[in-house]
């Protein structure tokens, strides 16, 4: 037997109750804040992550899937959604719309990582990104509506919403930083792991990230960012702050707060939770005010978060929970026995569907019973009997699963007699 790929998944019709539930609600915020849906490829040039996401970073240096095509071209399978819908906005002009340009994609990214729970090689994302303006306000509504998401699947009472800012690269507050930082890991790389130790000459905002205990105590001790802000970017962070609070949205200031990526500056943020061990953020993003313009476009400013598919998936009580039900659609089960009905009952399942009903139809080759409990089974609320005397009479039997009462129905009166009962998709 072919087994799948170690690090992928299926999504089994058990599960997929949740994962539309997600997607449902996903689209039904972003869209009520604006957002429109653009679809993205793949696979891209590998050059566009090596440029957007960063060469010094651990996706484009270890985890990404690279190939040549037949041409030799250098290919990537997306690692993220960001890079590739900033490609989009530059190619295709929308930069010219009125800003902000609200766009929102989802689907699978893919990254060579180790496979533990709630992190898989392929793995599914919800992306939005916010183009063309740098107001604080911006900034605290994105987080609004990613607090909103999580509201609509009743699980906001069990994520903290982090906040941070990077400062930025074109003042001097960021490139202050990082230096004070390095020359005070430098001082302790003995202390370090030996991934720190590379991290400090090649990404060191990387190295507060670390999650090795040895690291913890030098990496409490080490400068704050937040005690380097310039001006602007003090002002920035504090006026998202209080857009935060008349928002409603409860928020913890975490210092240490970088992010994987290397464009981000300004306003960073996550939401986490004590409920998957490890890896305890569902969602983050942050401000990457460079990005566009590194990419070849023009100097927009842009902000944008990616939530992670799978670990609100885990959160989400199983379906058959009161708190967790989801709405079950009625089935109608046709039971044709013989070929003159199943004739007639495949046309009446066409108008049903049509119309909205979700229908099943035997196909005339088992017994009354067998066809009985295969509606049982897939949950159907009616089961409708047509034999060889029922259609001389023009009649059919209705049956209530439930119950199993049944009842006489004419022909030319099913189809009505069937939406009725409230069975519509």
């Amino acid at each position: 037997m072919i087994r799948s790929v170690r690090g992928v998944h299926d999504i089994l019709p058990t599960e997929a109750a949740k994962w539309q539930r997600v997607e449902r609600a996903a689209r039904g915020v972003f869209e009520a804040y604006g957002y429109a849906e653009i679809r993205l490829p793949l696979f891209e040039r590998t050059e566009l992550f090596a440029r957007g996401i960063g060469e010094a970073t651990d996706i484009v240096q270890k985890e990404m899937y690279t190939f040549d095509d037949r041409s030799g071209e250098s290919l990537t399978l997306r690692p993220e959604a960001t890079a590739g819908l900033l490609r989009a906005y530059i190619e295709h002009g929308l930069h010219v719309q009125p800003k902000p340009v609200k766009l929102y994609t989802l689907g699978p990214m893919f990254r060579y990582e180790r496979p533990q729970a709630g992190r898989y090689r392929q793995f599914h994302q919800l992306d939005i990104e916010a183009l063309g303006d740098d107001h604080a306000a911006l900034d605290a509504e994105v987080i609004t509506m990613l607090v909103e998401l999580f509201r609509r699947l009743g699980l906001a009472d069990r994520l903290e919403v982090e906040v941070n800012s990077l400062g930025d690269e074109a003042s001097a507050c960021r490139p202050r930083y990082r230096a004070e930082l390095v020359a005070y890991l430098r001082t302790r790389a003995d202390r370090l792991c030996e991934e720190c130790r590379e991290r400090t000459e090649k990404n060191p905002l990387r190295v507060l990230d670390c999650k090795t205990p040895g690291c913890r105590p030098v990496l409490d001790g080490a400068p704050v960012l937040g005690d380097f802000l310039c001006a602007d970017c003090t002002t920035h962070f504090a006026k998202t702050r209080e857009y935060l609070d008349a928002s409603s949205v409860r928020h913890v200031v975490s210092p240490r707060l970088v992010r994987g990526l290397d464009y981000y500056v300004r306003t960073t943020f996550e939401l986490t939770t004590t409920e998957l061990g490890a890896q305890n953020a569902v969602a983050g993003g942050g401000r990457y005010d460079g990005l566009i313009k590194l990419l070849g476009g023009p100097p927009d400013p842009g902000i944008g978060f990616a939530v992670g598919v799978e670990r609100v998936v885990q959160l989400l009580p199983d379906a058959g929970s009161p708190a967790g039900a989801e709405r079950r659609t009625p089935r109608v089960f046709l039971i044709p026995l013989g070929e003159p009905a199943l004739g007639r009952m495949l046309a009446t399942a066409t108008g049903l569907r049509a119309r909205g009903l979700v229908v099943e139809v035997g196909y005339g080759g088992r017994k009354l019973g067998r066809e009985l409990e295969r509606a049982g089974r897939l949950g159907a609320s009616h089961a409708v009997i047509v034999g060889e005397a029922e259609l001389e009479r023009g009649e059919a039997i209705v049956k209530e699963m439930a119950s199993g009462a049944q009842r006489v129905v004419k022909l030319g009166e099913l189809a009505e007699q069937l939406l009725a009962l409230g069975g519509r998709a």
